[in-house]
């Protein structure tokens, strides 16, 4: 009897076409104007075999102002502006100012949290493995049609409620992962323009990074 119970209960996971799903994606993050969550994160550096967890909060609202705000282990504000971008950690009081387009293209988490990572275009999509998923979600793995050193591999975990991601998972040339997860997703909050400007404390020593010809940075 407590056999057949168990057979009734194991639902198998729903067959997903990988495609559909990554456009379903596509114009979800469309019609998006804002989000909040909080993450938590995992980070492995393959060549030490050593992993720093990380946990905070995220900030998005269009057309790309971000604030990623890291609480543990150590507090780090990292703020994408409309002119500037602002990386201040705190304990150091030191505060580095680089170009928005500079960030924007070159951090790989952010391109997939802020849409600027277009699966259906960017990437050759599979459906990854039903035992990966958590229940209610569905998992795509990305290979990029033209890899670059930060980015050979990407996994993303959907909300099929939603369509949003709820995880992503990253791995670089040198086999390092960035494993994201979001959790307490809130859609089009209300966010002030505020929220995504930085002043550098008066006793922080400011760093700027060398701009790129064509971006140069306002004093």
């Amino acid at each position: 009897m407590a056999l057949c119970l168990l057979a009734r209960c194991a639902v198998p996971a729903l067959a997903v076409d990988a495609t559909e799903l990554a456009g379903r994606i596509q114009k979800k993050y469309a019609t998006i104007n804002a989000f909040s969550a909080n993450f938590s994160q995992s980070i492995r550096n393959a060549a030490s075999g050593d992993t720093e967890k990380r946990s905070g909060s995220f900030l998005f609202k269009k057309p790309v102002l971000v604030r990623w705000e890291t609480l543990k282990p150590e507090k780090e504000l990292l703020v994408v502006g409309k002119d500037a971008v602002w990386d201040y950690f705190e304990e150091d009081k030191e505060a580095y100012r680089y170009a928005v387009q500079e960030i924007i293209g070159s951090k790989t988490m952010l391109r997939f949290l802020t849409g600027k990572a277009n699966l259906t275009e960017d990437f050759l999509v599979a459906a990854g493995k039903p035992e990966e998923a958590g229940p209610g979600q569905a998992v795509l793995q990305l290979a990029p049609r033209e890899p670059e050193p930060g980015l050979v591999l990407a996994k993303v975990w959907v909300d099929l409620s939603t369509d949003m991601i709820a995880r992503i998972f990253i791995q670089d040339f040198y086999a390092n992962t960035n494993d994201l997860s979001l959790e307490g997703v809130v859609v089009n909050p209300k966010l002030a323009d505020s929220l995504f400007a930085f002043t550098p404390p008066k006793d922080a020593k400011v760093r700027d990074n060398v701009p790129v010809k064509g971006h140069d940075l306002p004093k």
